[in-house]
């Protein structure tokens, strides 16, 4: 056995831990670029940076990142004389902030470093100092060392990927979720439900990501539902914001599958969120997998894991494979989950779509290499 596992330099988990950044970037830098998604939230934020003696300029994001956004973030950062990014917001943000804070000390163009539609060259110089705090329950980009990039003129989203990109600090405080409508809970919770069930099934599990996967998915299905039905619920609240951390955790160190494979193609050529994709996706790759398993590798470990995903899923310990599709499938129906269709898919782009899919590094952690005729089944499905 081997293995390696890699997170954020400090993770400060809690209730209120916000409140204590403040501190903690005054020993990083003396400006900051504040990377963030919502004006009004981050104030209270700001205005603590300034009595620390800590000045800042504020980068808005109003989309998820793609090469210009991103280009003009890092022109801004070094105009401004900054020494820190501090990212406070959900997933498009923090990976804004990420890539900010490597392409800010690695010159060239952003696709020189991106995978699949670039140069893929590596990232030689470390980060400016990042620090993270997410706003949502969901990616888990707190402690990944990865940004997703939207490349328009390819119309796919691809990562820019490397160990220096894992924050200097995560701060995760469930309180700053509390506010969510309805259905960002559902699609970033769905999300981090699929990054620790993705990272469960895929072909390159270890002992640390298979615990951070069991009890994201025990929580998941203890609280999930809970917090969409009543978003004031703390505890569960904190709960998801648990499965979030986890999930990043676990697809940093492990792998991911087709549910990812497919959705970076999917939100580069249709607007379409990242949470709804892979809420849409999950319960029929994990149908499609199952049968491709009972197929072409009987033999392999990841059926009983499908049968272990049930049990926690469904509290019932005869459960069997099929019961944690449907447990999964119920979640989203109950979450209002709506078609792809209503985004635009159509069949005619499926080709394409595989194309690029099969090209994935997520596609390459499916625990069984899908062919195109059964991708092409799921996105009907999907539609």
């Amino acid at each position: 056995m081997r293995f390696e596992f890699a997170t954020s330099n400090r993770i400060i988990f809690g209730p209120g831990t916000c409140f204590e950044v403040p501190t903690l970037a005054i020993q990083l830098g003396r400006r900051a670029m504040i990377v963030t998604d919502s004006r009004e939230r981050v104030k209270p934020l700001l205005d603590e940076l300034i009595s620390k003696g800590l000045s800042s300029i504020v980068f808005m994001v109003e989309r998820e990142p793609d090469i210009q956004s991103i280009l003009l973030a890092i022109r801004n950062y070094i105009d401004s004389n900054c020494d820190l990014v501090i990212g406070f917001g959900g997933g498009s943000t923090l990976d804004t902030g990420k890539a900010v804070a490597a392409l800010a000390t690695n010159p060239g163009n952003p696709l020189d470093y991106l995978e699949v539609v670039g140069l893929g060259q590596t990232l030689e110089k470390p980060s400016a100092p990042f620090i993270a705090i997410p706003t949502t329950a969901g990616t888990g980009s707190e402690v990944t060392r990865n940004a997703v990039i939207a490349v328009p003129e390819k119309r796919v989203k691809v990562s820019l990927r490397s160990p220096f990109m894992l924050p200097r600090i995560a701060v995760v405080d469930p309180e700053l979720t509390l506010s969510l409508p309805p259905e960002v809970t559902a699609s970033t919770g769905l999300d981090a439900l699929t990054q620790v069930i993705e990272p469960f099934f895929c072909n390159t599990p270890t002992p640390l990501t298979d615990s951070f996967c069991r009890d994201g998915i025990t929580l998941s299905g203890q609280s999930m539902l809970k917090v969409y039905l009543d978003g004031q619920d703390a505890a569960a609240r904190e709960d998801m914001s648990l499965v979030s951390l986890y999930s990043g955790m676990a697809m940093a160190n492990a792998r991911l599958g087709a549910v990812h494979g497919l959705a970076g193609p999917l939100g580069g050529m249709y607007q379409v969120p990242h949470g709804i994709v892979c809420a849409r996706l999950l319960p029929l790759v994990m149908e499609t997998n199952l049968q491709a398993l009972r197929s072409r590798k009987p033999d392999s470990p990841v059926l009983t894991r499908y049968i272990e995903v049930a049990q926690i899923l469904t509290g019932i310990q005869d459960s069997i494979p099929e019961d944690s599709i449907v447990r999964v499938r119920e979640l989203c129906e109950k979450m209002s989950i709506p078609p792809l269709g209503m985004y635009g898919l159509k069949s005619k782009d499926f080709p394409s779509l595989i194309s690029q899919a099969q090209k994935s590094s997520s596609m390459k952690g499916n625990p069984i290499v899908l062919k195109d005729a059964e991708l092409i089944e799921i996105l009907e499905k999907a539609m």
